[in-house]
Parts: structure tokens; C-alpha cells; sequence
């Protein structure tokens, strides 16, 4: 790209600015970007000719990352962005120093932008986690000035964490985010706080923000020098009344090896945990991501993703791992439908499948019951009420709840939208006869044998 022409670069930073134009809003465009240009490209470096200092400084400390990836999608090539003005031409000194400017700090910690609260899938295990956090994203600094996320790993805490600092970026541009991990806050500390003068540039570059969000704190443990200049990060940012995010993957009352000082201060705020989710919220989760990767539900089986949810609940990463998996395998074998036998063979790798060869399904029960009762399906699922078939949709809609362990208003669904409570009804009544009526046991038994066989 060296030896591109002015006309060529203008196109480039054209069609740059076409694609910023859309993902910003109109005042922050027009105020910072609309008026930029490439001034040259020397090796790996573009020089961006702003308007003013502080559009320069501005591009440089909120939107070099940004640009960075911009430039970088465009051209195919990794150049770093170099943000100059007319004044700086004009100083030649001052120009080379420019020339050999390095990005921010935490050049790397970029908020992923995939990561919003549209997208997070809410359930019991984490409802009270997303509604904090979205609190938190609606009033930065308020009264929950430090929120604290903690639970095991894989479960959603960087999602939300990245929610927030999406949300404010979104919603409100003029505030400063910082999104970064405790082990590159470390390392940034090690590579760079040299002595008190590199010591006092970090400080002042972290102040600068509005917004902290800090990914795994309890990776700080015993690193004391490191606690000692984060606590004092921390206490600039409360007596400013800024705000300031933490995930953990324990309690504060549990972290080991940190100062006390900052544990006192975790404390004090808002402490909220996620938790491993149910299997319905696993199986939304798998819907989400379905249909967000322009997928079509009606291509998984449902009993793919119930499988799949009740396997890989302890954790949404492996979740989420396991579905692209399966896509990959559906891919390669140019499966236009995805069906149980197919999900197992692609993710035996992944996870145990044996006990699940013999699969029991929803369609395996009624079989079994329609077979046993002499019966079709749509008699059994219907609204019919004599004796013998509403004896038979009891131990049908029994067996959905005791091999499936379905919910009961997907039990409703099956047989034709009865609520919950009638459903419950059906279970109840075959567990009171399962006690005392051997004509009812044995009816399980040998159905239970017949679908698993």
C-alpha cells in the first residue's frame, strides 16, 4: 500500500468513512470523523489528517482500535493508525513524534461488539445479574457505582460485563469505556510501569475513562505491587463518582490472596452472581444463536436441542461450542436436517453418548403407548375423554415428565394445549396409582422397557 496514489487513498478512507457513517451516530460522525483524511502511508503506518486537537485526540484515545479494525478489514493488512493535524505538518519535530506514536494502552482489550443485552438469553440462573448490570449500563456511577458479577466460568459473565460497556457506548458516546482482564491489567503493569514517570502515565491514561470493566479480578491474587496501584485507580474512580465493573469467578467474601482494602470496597457495592443454567434456558440459548447465525429452527430436531441443552448445561461456552460443532459436522456432510443420530455422531467427541444410543424421544413414547393401548397417536394427544384412551393420555403425558423431564407447558403443547395444571394432574394421578394398582405398574414397566429398547 506504500506506493498507493492520493487517489487511491482517497477511495480507501471513502469508503472508511462510509462504513463508520452507519455503525455511528450523526453527531459523533460529523463532529470527529466527516472532516478526515489519509494524509500517507509510511510501512505499517496510515496518518490520519484531522481537523483539530481535538478531533486528534479524541480518534486517537476513543477510536484508534476502532479505526484500526476498519482500516485493517478494508486493506487486508495490519497498518496502525497515526493521528495528526495540520498544526503537527507545520512542526517537523513534533511530526516525527507523531510518526512515532504507539497506540493507548490495552491496545487489545476491545469490547466485543456481539456482546448485548438483545442477545443474552434470561433465565432464572441469571436474571438478577442481567437486570443489575442493565441497571448499571442506564445509570453509570449511580448508586450501584461498583457492581460485582460472580459465578463459575462459561456461564455469562463477560457477556454482560461487555453488555454494559456496548449499552453506555451506544447510548451515551461522549463517556469513556474501558474493557480489559485483570491478567492484561498485569501484564500492562509489568510492561510498562518502569518507574514513577511510566508509573504516573498509566494512572493518568486509566483515569481519563469514565467506565472500568474488569474481567476475572481474581486473577490479581497476590500480586501485591499491582493491588496497590489498582486500589488507587479504584479510589480515584469512587471519589469521582465514576463507574467501575467486576466479574469473579467466586464472591468477594471468597477471594483469596487480595488486599483487603478492595475487598472492603467490593463489598460495599453490588455483589450479584450468575449461576449454571436450566435446561430450558440452555435450549433458548441454542434458539438465539440459531436464528442469529441466519439459521433455520425448523432444521434441528427439538429433541437435538433439549439433548444437547441437558449435556452441555454446566456451561454456556461449551454450549455455544458444542452447537458450532454441530453445525461444522451438519456442513461437511451436507445434512440439509438435523436429527438426534446425527447430533451424537458429531459430538461423541465432545461428550458421552452412549446412554444415549437408546435415546428415549417423544415420538419413541407415543409410539410405545399408542402400540400398548392399541390407540393411534392423535386419539392419545387429542381431546377425546372416554375411559380407556384418557387412562392412556395420563400414562403417555406421565412418561413425557418422568423420561423427559420436559417442562410442563411443552408436555401442554404435545397434547393439544392443555395448561400446566392439567398436565400436573395427569403426573400426579399415575404416581398415586403406581403405589397401589398393579395393573398401572406393570403398564410402566413394560412400556418403559418397550421405549428404551
Amino acid at each position: 500500500m506504500n506506493t498507493t496514489t492520493v487517489s487511491q487513498n482517497k477511495e480507501l478512507w471513502n469508503n472508511i468513512l462510509a462504513l463508520v457513517s452507519k455503525e455511528n451516530e450523526k453527531t459523533i460522525y460529523d463532529a470527529f470523523f466527516r472532516n478526515t483524511s489519509i494524509y500517507k502511508v509510511d510501512g505499517s503506518k496510515i496518518f490520519i489528517l484531522c481537523e483539530s486537537k481535538l478531533a486528534k485526540e479524541i480518534l486517537r484515545d476513543r477510536f484508534a482500535n476502532y479505526l484500526s479494525q476498519k482500516i485493517n478489514q478494508a486493506t487486508s493488512s495490519n497498518y496502525t493508525p497515526i493521528f495528526v493535524t495540520q498544526d503537527d505538518l507545520k512542526d517537523k519535530q513534533k511530526f516525527v513524534d507523531s510518526s512515532t506514536e504507539e497506540p493507548s494502552y490495552f491496545k487489545n482489550s476491545i469490547i466485543d461488539p456481539n456482546y448485548t443485552f438483545d442477545n443474552f438469553v434470561v433465565g432464572p440462573s441469571n436474571s438478577e445479574a442481567q437486570k443489575a448490570a442493565l441497571y448499571t449500563a442506564t445509570a453509570p456511577g449511580g448508586i450501584y457505582q461498583t457492581l460485582f458479577i460472580y459465578g463459575g466460568s462459561g456461564l455469562g459473565k463477560t457477556h454482560l460485563l461487555s453488555a454494559i460497556g456496548n449499552y453506555i457506548k451506544n447510548t451515551t458516546p461522549e463517556k469513556k469505556v474501558l474493557y480489559f482482564s485483570s491478567q492484561d491489567f498485569l501484564n500492562e503493569y509489568l510492561d510498562f510501569v518502569s518507574g514513577d514517570t511510566r508509573r504516573e502515565q498509566l494512572y493518568k491514561f486509566l483515569k481519563s475513562f469514565d467506565i472500568l470493566l474488569i474481567d476475572d479480578i481474581q486473577m490479581l491474587k497476590d500480586k501485591k505491587k499491582t493491588q496497590e496501584f489498582f486500589f488507587n485507580i479504584y479510589e480515584d474512580f469512587r471519589q469521582n463518582h465514576k463507574q467501575i465493573c467486576f466479574t469473579s469467578d467466586r464472591l468477594p467474601g471468597e477471594l483469596e490472596g487480595i488486599d483487603q482494602r478492595i475487598l472492603t470496597r467490593f463489598t460495599s457495592g453490588l455483589s450479584v452472581s450468575i449461576t449454571k443454567p436450566d435446561t430450558d434456558t440452555c435450549v433458548q440459548i441454542l434458539k438465539t444463536k440459531i436464528v442469529a447465525s441466519g439459521s433455520d429452527l425448523s432444521t434441528y430436531d427439538e429433541d437435538v436441542l433439549f439433548f444437547m441443552a441437558d449435556k452441555f448445561k454446566d456451561s454456556v461456552r461449551s454450549l455455544e461450542g458444542a452447537l458450532i460443532r454441530l453445525n461444522f459436522y451438519a456442513s461437511i456432510n451436507k445434512a440439509e436436517h438435523i436429527d438426534l443420530k446425527l447430533c451424537m455422531e458429531a459430538l461423541q467427541s465432545m461428550v458421552d453418548v452412549s446412554d444415549a444410543k437408546s435415546k428415549v424421544t417423544e415420538q419413541k413414547i407415543l409410539n410405545a403407548v399408542s402400540s400398548y393401548y392399541s390407540l393411534s397417536i392423535s386419539q392419545i394427544t387429542g381431546k377425546i375423554k372416554s375411559g380407556n384412551i384418557v387412562n392412556a393420555r395420563h400414562v403417555a403425558i406421565y412418561l413425557f415428565r418422568d423420561l423427559l423431564n420436559l417442562p410442563l407447558k411443552k408436555i401442554g403443547a404435545v397434547f393439544s394445549g392443555r395448561d400446566h395444571t392439567t398436565i400436573m394432574h395427569s403426573v400426579e394421578k399415575i404416581d398415586k396409582m403406581l403405589k397401589t394398582d398393579v395393573q398401572t405398574q406393570t403398564a410402566i414397566k413394560e412400556l418403559k422397557k418397550r421405549i428404551s429398547s
